[in-house]
């Protein structure tokens, strides 16, 4: 089937006159605009690094992938890494991490206190975040290139909201079988 030249300039001319419609019932830009709520998630209920899996397979959150979060950094050492464990929530998100009996750092050591613990609000600490990704595709009877995706990145700043330096980090992963991605997220 073979569109004619006219029928393509007409069905544009269409599309723009819609396109033309929206924006002119559009607000205008002196109206007030919606303002954005604050998040409902606390820093008293998140630690300071957080991240987020989407299964791009499914295009849907990557829930109940187990991650480990590991300090690669002092006050860890190579025979005793400091290390916390999570499991994603049905949103894909880890918000909190708890420690690993393994490892040096006490039962009740978190990501906050540690980070607070460091003797400069600039202090440099280095991480990985390692996410199981072979067995939980398996268990879904997906078959996956990746073993594991580990990210590791560098935190700046101490653990705790109200100090100087403080910062919040997030690692967000877009996963699938055959790829990954991550970025800085906010």
């Amino acid at each position: 089937m073979e569109i004619s030249h006219q029928d393509s300039e007409s069905r544009i001319t269409n599309r723009l006159a819609l396109f033309q419609h929206h924006l002119t019932h559009a607000l205008p830009l002196s109206a007030p605009r919606p303002t954005k709520q604050p998040p409902t998630t606390t820093m008293a209920t998140r630690d300071p690094i957080t991240c987020h899996v989407l299964n791009t397979l499914t295009g849907t959150p990557a829930a109940n992938l187990p991650v480990t979060l590991t300090l690669l950094s002092p006050p860890a050492s190579p025979s005793s890494p400091v290390a916390f464990h999570a499991t994603t929530n049905a949103d894909g998100r880890v918000a909190n991490w708890t420690p690993v009996g393994s490892s040096s750092a006490s039962t009740s050591e978190t990501v906050p206190t540690l980070l607070a613990s460091l003797p400069a609000a600039d202090s440099k600490t280095h991480w990985a975040v390692r996410f199981e990704v072979g067995p939980w595709y398996e268990a879904q009877g997906i078959e996956s290139f990746w073993p594991e995706v580990e990210v590791k990145f560098t935190v700046k700043g101490r653990g705790r909201e109200d100090e100087p330096g403080w910062r919040h980090y997030h690692v967000p992963v877009l996963l699938g079988p055959w790829n990954y991605s991550t970025y800085r997220g906010s």
